[in-house]
Order: structure tokens, then sequence, then C-alpha cells
């Protein structure tokens, strides 16, 4: 008879010692610039999540989302049916009506949703030369017209990561004129964000680490319900002031994107057919 896993995790947030936190937390998160937000290390027990690593590291999707184009380069999967047993328990306890509610409480937004599609989200990596232009991501939920996106939550899991390969998440004032800080994509640190029409933010310069080191991140995303239903906007990338003469060639791929994303949400498109497409274009990179 097939065995359970023995290293099943009661407790895969730590509520008490957070909660306890909270009131310091939302002060550090409400007053962050350039807009809200918190920079928690040790967010997660560490034996778990060495143990997520180790199951993401030996993870063989059988198709992966394929993120590559002007403004990015990237892979993601988002089937948490097809997880593997710790990520999928981790993912399910932040997904939970728990979890987002503790989410509220940190970030003063209240009536927060996990989103259990995990549209867009799920995990990510990166690899030698895999960037991330600017951007403030897609507000209204590309099949719930009545969710916003309110915020980000990322997880880092990259062991032993240096500053000179570059993939520092750079967080950029609403002008677009500077960039105001850059985190490092460390092991169990967790950045948590205000999603809006101007939290810009990214990791554009093409990154430098060794063939073979992948940077890693579990991206989850919360939304409230709104009233009625809020129009179809793609992610919306802007150029730094050293990328203006590709400023033509970020936009162009803007209108593309809002051109997805309006058939995508009319058709109930997934990812996984613009993916198709891109790796038809640009290759499996």
């Amino acid at each position: 008879m097939a065995m359970k896993i023995a290293t099943r995790y009661e407790s895969v947030f730590d509520y008490g010692f957070w909660e306890a936190q909270i009131d310091a937390l939302n002060t550090s998160y409400s007053s962050a610039g350039p807009f809200p937000h918190i920079v928690i290390d040790n967010f997660l027990p560490v034996d778990l999540l060495g143990k997520v690593l180790g199951e993401i590291e030996n993870f063989a999707p059988d198709e992966w989302i394929n993120y590559v184009h002007v403004n990015e380069r990237k892979k993601g999967f988002n089937r948490f049916e097809s997880f593997p047993p710790h990520l999928k328990q981790l993912v399910a306890e932040l997904n939970s009506a728990k979890f987002a509610d503790f989410v509220s409480q940190l970030t003063g937004i209240k009536g927060l949703l996990a989103d259990e599609s995990l549209e867009g989200g799920g995990l990510h990596e990166s690899r030698r030369d895999g960037f991330l232009n600017i951007h403030a991501d897609f507000v209204s939920h590309p099949h719930n017209p009545y969710w916003r996106r309110r915020v980000n939550i990322l997880i880092y899991l990259n062991k032993n990561w240096q500053d000179e390969w570059g993939g520092q998440l750079e967080l950029w004032s609403n002008d677009m004129k500077q960039c105001v800080q850059k985190i490092s994509p460390l092991f169990n640190r967790c950045v948590i964000f205000s999603t809006d029409e101007k939290s810009f933010h990214g990791h554009p310069e093409p990154m430098k680490c060794p063939s073979g080191t992948v940077r890693r991140s579990i991206a989850l995303y919360y939304f409230t319900q709104e009233g009625k239903p809020l129009n179809v906007r793609s992610t919306n990338y802007r150029a730094r002031p050293q990328d203006k003469r590709r400023q033509w060639l970020i936009e162009l791929d803007n209108q593309l994107l809002n051109i997805y994303t309006t058939i995508k949400r009319r058709a109930g498109l997934k990812d996984g057919f613009i993916s198709r497409v891109s790796k038809w274009i640009y290759g499996n990179k």
C-alpha cells in the first residue's frame, strides 16, 4: 500500500507568530515607497521550503507556459493539480481564505480573494539572459471581469544568489524616472506589494547567472470583488530612461498584448495558447 507523505506539514504558515506582528507589518507596508510594499525574510518554515525547492529542481512539467516576447523572457507553470506534493500543500494554504484574511490585515485592503486558477502566477523560472521589463500588472482578472487585482506576493527560492548575476526586483517611481529600490531574490524572502496602474516593477536587465542556474519564485495574486465589470487591460510595460531607442518596440508589444488580452477574455483562452505561438516565433528559450 502506498505511503502518505511522512513529512506533511501541519502548519505551513505560522499565523500566531506573524499575526502578533500585524500592526508593525501594516505600518511598514503602508509607509513604504514608491508604492506600498514589504520585504519579509524567513517567511516560511525553512525545512518545508527546502523540500519544495527539492521537488521543483526535479520537476519536469509536460508543458511550461513560455513567456517569451519583446518585454520578457521566462517560463511559468500554473496547473495546481500537477504540482508536486509539498508545493501543492504550500500553494493551497497561501490560497486559503485564512491566509487571504492575513494579507488583508497586513495590507489594510479588506475582502481579498485568492485566485485559485493561478492566472499569470504559480511557479516562475528564468535562466541566463532572462528578464522582465518594468511594468504595471494587469488589473482586471482575464476571466472574471468583476475581480480587481490588488496585491502580489512573490516568494523566492534561490539559495546562494549573487547580486552580480542580476535578477533583482526593481521598484520604480510612478513617473518612471528612477528606480527607487532593488530587492535581491533570496531564498525564503517574501515580497508583498500593492498592484495598481502605477506600481511599476520588474527585473529588466538580462541576467548573467551561470549557465544552468535558475531564478525561481512562487507568484500569487489577490483580488477584490467589484460592483461592476472592469475594462480589460493587459500588463502595461514601460520604457526606462535608458530604453528610449527601444520604446517603440515596447509600446508595439503592449498593443499586441492588449489585443490578445481582449481575445483571451472573450474566447476564454488560457496562456498555454499564446505560449505555443511564442514557441513557434521565438523557439523554446
